[in-house]
């Protein structure tokens, strides 16, 4: 089979199942109207024995009281009991994030290194929470209590604060229970050190229920891309994620502990509860309650984590509010990189390490060599192409070897054409006769598949290639708006094959592929990021001087070319008298 046709077949198998993968099921019926909380726990699933956060803490159906105080709608300009309520800005070069005494949850979370990218936003910087975010909002159950500090108002120990001066210190009581915070910042990270300790828990403690809700303010210009990307994500010796868009309104999922940690992520962006290393016990479950939207599918969810609080009532977690950087997740330890996977589940294992060092490398010479993201990707390519030159050169050298014993090998498939057995061992003699290896033109030619998987799922998934722009491109990790790039792409296939073929005589199957390939992969294209067209590109490109090198020698030689022999007379003979 031709180099050219295996890696049409094989690409086509590969990218014709993309959409499979990532296309979302639809929703299925949500409860109806008054639906019982039968119909919620029918929908409920457990990981294992361990108790989820009881039913008292989570979002109760319409019809029913509600038992714990609700966020939804409230704005944070005043706190209940008729007190105003006031925002603590905590400022660093990284953000500037917002503290609200009323709840002491987290309502801002503004990033001074990444602009907003969504309609309407012009460009400003990106803001991580919506209104109404209960980040850190708490619920404490002791007993049979359930004691709501959502809304608490709380009394702060400055107004204002620059991130690396000291700790912010809030307390409020409700009833016999008084809870003290401290919340520590660093100026060079996105993480929030949260102490606490509450009085009045009694000799057997409580639980902690931290608010993580309802979502993330969308940030970026593909909305629907962006609203499919939310999702829970926790870590128990592996990585659990629960898809907003794969819940039904109301419906409840519940992920039992101990975790090491639990987020809420965009596309890009992720705010969560760490607790792998706390003092105070791990996280001991998760649940998530989807709301009923104007969407297609949920994008909002009531999530919240329960963490053990002890007869001392100390307690102490971590939660970061900021981008996926690798690098910075990769350093925080215990799989947090993993929040953002590169790859398909079930392919991860072998395209992620690609995937990693390729972003790496990108990256680097981004930083290093201080070159604009889409030169980088054009070096890329041809580096590529340069350092596979050995083996694509040894590929097309076998593909050569095989096309010159063509005839033969039709001669000996008309001659035993009845008996299958006998055409295999010909056929074996034949190659070994030649020194032909008929796998040789296929496995040098898959290298740079993995490559080009890898690159799709890093403009997928990769923070630092947000928003580069390159030419006319105003955006490598986007489509290009204007379908140049993804042309010249299917052009530079086309002109690839084209000189491939110099000096051959192509078979039908072959001129069709010749023309069809590049068009269906030119549409298939149109969407993908616009920097994985400009590397496709310039690899073809760069491939087409070995090409035209490999197609000159065949015209000069006309058949086998060095490394083969020319059979001797009695085999030949032979075979003309089989």
């Amino acid at each position: 089979m031709d180099r050219r046709t295996v890696w049409a077949i094989l690409l086509m198998m590969v990218i014709a199942i993309m959409p499979a993968i990532f296309l979302k099921r639809p929703p299925r019926p949500g409860p109806a109207a008054g639906a019982t909380g039968d119909t919620t726990a029918r929908n409920t699933t457990a990981r294992d024995t361990t108790p989820a956060p009881p039913p008292a803490a989570r979002p109760a159906a319409p019809a029913a009281p509600a038992p714990v105080d609700s966020m939804r709608g409230r704005t944070d300009s005043t706190a209940p009991q008729g007190r105003p309520a006031q925002t603590i800005h905590v400022t660093s070069p990284l953000y500037t994030y917002g503290i609200s005494t009323a709840g002491a949850r987290l309502v801002q979370a503004r990033l001074e290194r990444y602009r907003s990218m969504a309609p309407g936003d012009d460009n400003a910087l990106a803001q991580l929470l919506p209104p109404g975010s209960e980040l850190l909002g708490l619920t404490l159950l002791v007993g049979r209590d359930t004691i709501s500090l959502a809304d608490a108002p709380f009394t702060a120990s400055a107004t204002s604060l620059r991130a690396g001066d000291g700790p912010l210190e809030l307390s409020t009581s409700r009833g016999p229970v008084t809870v003290d915070l401290t919340y520590r910042f660093a100026p060079d990270d996105y993480r929030i050190v949260v102490e606490g300790r509450v009085r009045g828990v009694g000799p057997n403690g409580g639980t902690l229920l931290v608010g993580m809700g309802p979502t993330l303010a969308n940030t970026e210009a593909n909305v629907t891309e962006n609203h499919r990307a939310l999702a829970l994500v926790t870590h128990q010796n592996g990585v659990d994620r629960v898809d907003f868009s794969g819940l039904d309104a109301g419906e409840t999922k519940t992920v039992s502990g101990p975790l090491d940690w639990a987020v809420v992520k965009s596309k890009y962006f992720v705010t969560g509860v760490l607790a792998f290393d706390s003092a105070g016990g791990r996280i001991s479950g998760a649940s998530i309650t989807a709301r009923p939207t104007a969407e297609k599918h949920p994008t909002e969810a009531d999530v919240k984590v329960s963490l053990p609080v002890p007869p001392s009532g100390a307690f102490s977690y971590t939660v970061y509010a900021g981008p996926m950087e690798y690098d910075r997740l990769a350093r925080i330890g215990h799989g947090f990189d993993d929040v953002n996977p590169y790859g398909w589940p079930g392919l991860r294992t072998l395209i992620r390490p690609v995937a990693v060092g390729v972003r790496w490398l990108l990256v680097w010479m981004h930083e290093h060599l201080h070159l604009a993201y889409g030169l980088v990707l054009v070096f890329f390519g041809i580096m590529v192409r340069v350092l596979l030159w050995p083996l694509n050169q040894k590929a097309m050298r076998a593909n050569m070897q095989l096309q010159a014993v063509q005839p033969l090998m039709k001669d000996l498939q008309e001659r035993h054409k009845n008996d299958p057995q006998k055409l295999q061992q010909e056929m074996f003699k034949l190659y070994k006769e030649y020194n032909v290896n008929p796998l040789g033109g296929c496995w040098p030619m898959l290298l740079p598949m993995p490559v080009l998987f890898a690159l799709f799922f890093v403009f997928q998934n990769t923070i630092e290639l947000r928003g580069q722009s390159f030419l006319w491109l105003p955006d490598l990790a986007r489509p290009d708006p204007l379908y140049i790039i993804p042309v010249v792409m299917g052009l530079s296939m086309y002109g690839l094959s084209k000189v491939g073929q110099i000096g051959m005589e192509p078979n039908p199957q072959m001129k069709m592929m010749l023309y069809v390939m590049p068009v269906m992969m030119t549409f298939l294209f149109l969407n993908f990021a616009s920097g994985l067209n400009l590397y496709y590109a310039v690899s073809n490109i760069a491939s087409i001087p070995q090409q035209w090198m490999l197609a000159r020698e065949r015209v000069k030689r006309g058949g086998p070319v060095v490394g083969t022999r020319t059979p001797s007379p009695a085999p030949a003979a032979k075979r003309k008298k089989g």
